[in-house]
């Protein structure tokens, strides 16, 4: 009797150990994601309160430059310097529209809480004593979780629950520290 051997190669996964990867993996996953999440909403609110000290300090130089004591009340004024110049005191990225978003996160300006208004600036603009940015997550709980603000003191304030803080500043926002 002879014995035939069947010439066989044996190089390859079955489907069961292509499933128990794919299973592996996903568990994987599902243990990454949400900390990746948390870490980009964490990094989007970082960004914030950078975006806002970096318009507190365009408008601290808009003021000495060209507001003569007063600030800009719209984003668009802080893009164009003294005089009409392309040199403005924002970069273009914050200083577009009414409403900017960046990172995430919605920016607003308005005159502040108990400013005057109707001062000219060197380029025609008016201006106001007091000035009031807002910031908050574009997405809730997706973007960032905590909401900006801050005015012509220069404090950043924040709140938990992505509603931008109001003037005058007080608890339940508090100062970032």
């Amino acid at each position: 009797m002879t014995s035939v051997h069947k010439n066989r190669s044996n190089a390859g996964f079955t489907l069961i150990e292509l499933l128990i990867v794919v299973a592996i993996i996903g568990v994987i996953a599902a243990i990454a994601v949400p900390g990746l999440l948390r870490a980009r909403a964490t990094s989007n609110e970082t960004a914030a309160m950078a975006s806002l000290r970096s318009i507190n300090t365009a408008q601290v130089n808009y003021s000495a430059a060209c507001g003569w004591g007063s600030f800009a009340t719209v984003f668009a004024t802080l893009r164009v310097g003294p005089g009409g110049s392309g040199n403005g005191f924002l970069s273009p990225d914050l200083a577009t529209l009414p409403v900017t978003v960046k990172s995430g996160y919605e920016y607003a300006i308005s005159p502040g809480f108990g400013g005057v208004a109707g001062l000219i600036d060197c380029n025609g603009t008016a201006t106001n004593t007091a000035y009031y940015i807002s910031s908050k997550p574009a997405t809730p709980g997706i973007t960032g979780q905590r909401a900006f603000a801050t005015n012509q003191a220069g404090a950043i304030w924040q709140k938990t629950d992505a509603i931008p803080p109001i003037e005058p500043f007080a608890a339940p926002a508090t100062p970032v520290q």
